[in-house]
């Protein structure tokens, strides 16, 4: 899939600029809101803190191709992707005001999890379908009520990321669904 490594280019050259890149790209409560930069709302995502925290999310990526090389078209995974962004960069702006910055992609990589698991149903048998819903809304509802994952480690965990970032990943998801749906279906007849 030419969009995992189109996203995976981008991050690694992002990393390549240093810490001046990184700081002039991340997501930033106050220069977005006060001083109007709002690219930050999408080169937030490409940032990373660490190139531990990059291989994490390439990781992430190379997973979510695997899973799903072939449950939509490119167009409708960069719905996906922007849906998934928008919802993150949403309620980073109206429900977390105490949150300074931001980097990373792990936020749009549970939006394109959620996607997956609603393509699933589509897809795939109900079992597998509801083994990876349930894992993710389990994680979900984890990270909601006792924090990050044990092994997240040192690294600072934005779980809110998370959850927006699946929000609009299902939304898109279910929104593709629908219209496939709707384009698919045969007129009546009269």
């Amino acid at each position: 899939m030419w969009l995992v490594g189109l996203v995976a280019a981008v991050s690694v050259l992002i990393a390549c600029g240093g810490e001046p890149v990184r700081l002039a790209l991340r997501y930033e409560r106050l220069a977005v809101l006060g001083h109007a930069q709002v690219w930050r709302l999408i080169t937030g995502h490409f940032v990373h803190a660490s190139p531990a925290h990059l291989l994490l999310n390439m990781a992430g990526l190379g997973l979510v191709a695997a899973l799903f090389p072939r449950d939509y078209s490119i167009r409708q995974w960069l719905i996906v992707l922007a849906a998934s962004i928008a919802a993150i960069d949403i309620g980073f702006v109206l429900f977390e005001p105490q949150l300074e910055w931001y980097v990373g992609l792990s936020g749009v990589l549970h939006g394109v999890l959620a996607a997956g698991a609603i393509a699933w149903w589509r897809h795939e048998s109900r079992s597998l379908a509801l083994a990876l819903t349930t894992l993710l809304l389990g994680k979900l509802g984890w990270e909601q009520w006792h924090g990050a994952l044990p092994f997240s480690g040192d690294m600072s965990v934005i779980v809110d990321a998370h959850l927006y970032g699946a929000i609009g990943g299902a939304v898109a998801g279910l929104l593709i669904w629908q219209i496939s749906r709707c384009w698919s279906a045969e007129p009546a007849s009269l």
